[in-house]
């Protein structure tokens, strides 16, 4: 039975499978890529309002611009590479698209409706490389070309040599290929003996394209089979037309930019309290010199009335006599001088009082004003300080971009590693200036979240389903039959006189130890397996598939395999393959073969680096 291994993307190579085993075929199901949706910036996505012509190159093309929900002239013209993309627009968008009856990059350009786009707008959606001769055609036609990236295509595993190994232990016969980065993925980083042992084996491609870049690689063309596209249909039909020749042939039988942050609060906060401090100096100064002016006012009157008494008491003791009536009058004029003094000051006195009311009121009412204002101020630098990020403390995204990678690399803990980025892309979310970041964690979280954990319990209770069985097979071999009673005339006797005769038994005895010959009842033309052989044959299964078990929680795969290849070996060997009980197991066994037991898939995750220079 031909062994064909199908290396489309995860969930779309099961019908055909589907087909090939229904044609007779062994079909395994062996995804080589993965598809990652990315998130184009609202530039790259504008054209696609004014479009009038919108190119998909693929069915994930599709899927992933749904995903956006992006703003579409769905009055343009649509156009699928192959009819499965036409049926995807459809479903997604409603719409009718063009197909080319030859399904590839030469067929979409060979139609009539993209012959003449001089200054049409043209939105080629596509993933990231791959069929660069649409975009040079068109340019080259006059068309204003605008490509939306949406997805990429990335290998599963890094390490193809693993699945080259698995391979040649399944005894492959063809390889079905529908893009340049699947054939990129497979011949990646390959030892001298796997990649000759590739070479070797039959190709069947979705277009020329496709077969060309093969013989990049020394592939021969003999092995290259073109098929009418990439569908199931046509598929199916190029690896059935090349099966008769296959099964003549022998194959081998042994794979940004960071955002700064702006804090403002802090200098407006500077800048409220450097004024709020200003105030309060000019009023403790015109406070001080209000109090001064006042006991200066005071000391003054005071002064001039100690020194009127003085200088009256002086006057009467020097002119006792004759100048007591002059020094009289003169201290009279004076008192009369210091009374109009005195009411000139406390006229001063009022006015100075009237002017620091009115100036306190002035001094209050800007206090006021500018308190007001200052806190308006304040409150608007929190606002912008607030939405520009300054509360976004990068301690905590570092952190919990730490744990991410901790539960990746120390607990191989995928799912829990996609929930901590998506606890860290919430917390993002509310902060501008951090597309860059939160687009390498998207990324992230698709890749995490497209690797499938293994059923290691199931496959565990599936081989214990079939070690159960192992004791009700039917053994392809005759049983041994018990020997024919034989009647011992050989022995010694206890009479003295019969000595001769018991020497001669005696010697006949040492004799059958050297020679026996035994008869047995039945015709005995067949293999022959005795209680204790069927008994080792049955104990040997049982450890094989009991070593696939210890393999399988222990996660070495290359064990799993090996176990599981000697154990339907040994079925295959000795026990009835007309039997249910038979058949079942090697079904059983076929099917656990098939398992991908990829216990550690490498993942890099892109946000790391891209949350250190955020936080530099």
């Amino acid at each position: 039975m031909l062994n064909i291994l199908i290396t489309r993307p995860q969930g779309k190579g099961a019908a055909l499978a589907q087909q090939l085993e229904q044609a007779g075929y062994q079909a395994s199901l062996f995804p080589v890529l993965k598809i990652e949706y990315l998130t184009p910036d609202s530039i790259e996505l504008s054209p696609l309002t004014n479009a009038d012509k919108i190119i998909f190159v693929s069915q994930d093309a599709v899927l992933a611009l749904s995903e956006l929900k992006p703003d579409i002239n769905i009055k343009a013209q649509f156009y699928g590479v192959g009819q499965q993309t036409a049926d995807t627009i459809y479903e997604v968008f409603g719409v009718r698209a063009a197909v080319p009856k030859q399904h590839d990059s030469e067929g979409l350009l060979a139609l009539k409706s993209l012959a003449d786009v001089d200054s049409c707008n043209i939105v080629l959606v596509k993933g990231i490389g791959g069929r660069p001769d649409i975009a040079k055609t068109l340019k080259q036609r006059g068309a204003f070309l605008n490509n939306c990236v949406v997805y990429q295509r990335t290998p599963i595993d890094p390490e193809p040599n693993n699945w080259i190994d698995h391979w040649q232990s399944q005894n492959v016969h063809g390889i079905v290929i529908t893009s340049n980065a699947a054939v990129d993925a497979i011949f990646k980083n390959l030892a001298a003996p796997q990649r000759q042992w590739l070479q070797q084996c039959r190709f069947y491609v979705a277009s020329e394209r496709i077969g060309a870049y093969l013989q990049q690689h020394q592939v021969s063309s003999a092995n290259i089979h073109i098929a009418a596209g990439a569908s199931d249909n046509a598929m199916f039909t190029c690896i059935n037309q090349q099966g008769s020749k296959m099964s003549e042939q022998s194959v081998p039988s042994t794979v940004d930019k960071a955002a700064q942050k702006t804090t403002n609060a802090t200098a407006n906060n500077g800048k409220a309290t450097a004024k709020s401090d200003t105030l309060k100096a000019t009023d403790k100064a015109d406070n001080t010199k209000q109090r001064v002016s006042k006991v200066g006012s005071l000391a003054l009157i005071i002064s001039l009335i100690v020194a009127s008494g003085v200088g009256f008491e002086f006057y009467q003791k020097l002119n006792a006599s004759k100048t007591q009536s002059l020094a009289v009058n003169q201290l009279n004029e004076q008192n009369k001088l210091l009374q109009q003094e005195l009411q000139a000051l406390k006229l001063a006195q009022a006015n100075l009082q009237q002017t620091l009311l009115t100036s306190e009121q002035k001094v209050t009412a800007a206090m006021r004003e500018s308190t007001t204002k200052n806190q308006q101020e304040l409150k608007a630098a929190l606002q912008q300080a607030q939405q520009q990020g300054s509360s976004l403390n990068p301690q905590e995204v570092t952190s919990l971009q730490r744990m991410a990678e901790f539960k990746l690399w120390a607990e191989n803990d995928y799912q829990g590693t996609s929930a901590v980025l998506k606890r860290l892309d919430a917390l993002l979310s509310d902060h501008p200036g951090t597309i860059t970041v939160r687009q390498a964690i998207t990324q992230d979280i698709q890749t995490l979240d497209a690797i499938k954990p293994i059923a290691v319990e199931a496959i565990y209770l599936q081989l214990s389903s079939v070690l159960k069985n192992i004791d009700e097979l039917v053994f392809n071999a005759v049983n041994l039959p018990e020997e024919v009673a034989k009647i011992d005339d050989k022995v010694l006797s206890e009479d003295l006189s019969d000595w001769q005769q018991n020497l001669k038994n005696s010697w006949d005895q040492f004799l059958d130890g050297f020679i026996t010959i035994r008869h047995r009842e039945g015709v005995a033309i067949e293999p022959l397996l005795s209680e204790q052989q069927r008994h080792l044959v049955n104990q040997r299964v049982k450890l094989y598939i009991t070593q696939a078990q210890d393999a399988l929680l222990s996660k070495h795969a290359s064990v799993y395999f090996a176990a599981l290849s000697e154990a339907k070996r040994l079925v295959a060997e000795y026990f009835k393959q007309d039997d249910d009980v038979t058949k079942m197991v090697l079904k059983s066994l076929s099917n656990l073969e098939k398992e991908q037991l990829n216990f550690n898939p490498k993942v890099n995750l892109q946000s790391t680096q891209q949350v250190k220079e955020w936080a530099k």
